[in-house]
């Protein structure tokens, strides 16, 4: 009786942490578009709400962190239980770099707003956000179902985000080459796409890892990856 009680009371837990990481993670999902929309519409107040809206995202990891590590100090879980919570971590972890990425975005449309558009970029830019925020739509939803293949398609995925990815930076080269005055608006544009495809990096790390929480084993394989421009880094 004792065992089905702490059992019953480490389940309560962790569903509660998976309530915060949803809550989490759709707050991660809405920054990822309105970064991506507050560029294209030229909207600084939208870019404010992202950037403002980080701190909520922060709470709430630091808030699944807390929870996580009482409920190891208290259940002391073990085998696939303790996974679990480890993954949650995991989650939590990722969620909290993809909203640093998208309040990065934010803040470089306050800049650009003042600036002549690259044609075609805006666009490109929000095609590849949302293509991010599905795959991570879909690796939420395969931690919350319990589908490894779910979660694999999201790995697959991935390179069609580098190869997004690529053909705008090819894109900007262009622009800069032609003009010269593209060269600031080009590489504030570059550094954005450079933080979407880190996202859906991310991303499939996150899937890795449902997939390590329902199979035990990390994918053998390595993920297809066709990101070219890997050497250009953008400043911490």
């Amino acid at each position: 009786m004792k065992e089905q009680h702490i059992s019953s009371a480490y389940d309560r837990d962790l569903d509660a942490i998976t309530t915060l990481i949803l809550k989490m993670g759709g707050l991660v999902e809405d920054a990822i578009l309105q970064a991506a929309e507050s560029l294209a519409n030229r909207d600084v107040e939208l870019a404010e709400k992202v950037r403002a809206g980080d701190k909520a995202i922060d709470a709430l990891e630091m808030e699944i962190s807390e929870a996580a590590a009482r409920t190891i100090a208290l259940r002391a879980p073990v085998s696939k239980d303790l996974r679990s919570v480890l993954t949650v971590l995991r989650l939590a972890a990722a969620l909290e770099r993809i909203g640093d990425y998208a309040k990065n975005m934010a803040k470089r449309t306050s800049v650009l707003v003042d600036m002549t558009p690259i044609a075609g970029a805006e666009a490109s830019l929000r095609r590849m956000a949302r293509e991010v925020q599905g795959m991570l739509k879909d690796t939420l939803d395969a931690y919350i179902k319990g589908d490894a293949q779910m979660a694999e398609d999201v790995r697959q995925h991935d390179q069609d985000v580098d190869q997004m990815y690529n053909a705008l930076f090819r894109e900007f080269l262009t622009f800069m080459m032609e003009d010269p005055r593209n060269i600031t608006a080009c590489m504030h544009l570059h550094f954005m796409a450079k933080n979407i495809e880190r996202m859906g990096d991310l991303t499939t790390n996150m899937a890795e890892q449902v997939i390590y929480l329902i199979t035990g084993e990390m994918p053998e394989e390595a993920r297809p990856k066709s990101d070219r421009t890997s050497y250009m880094k953008e400043p911490e």
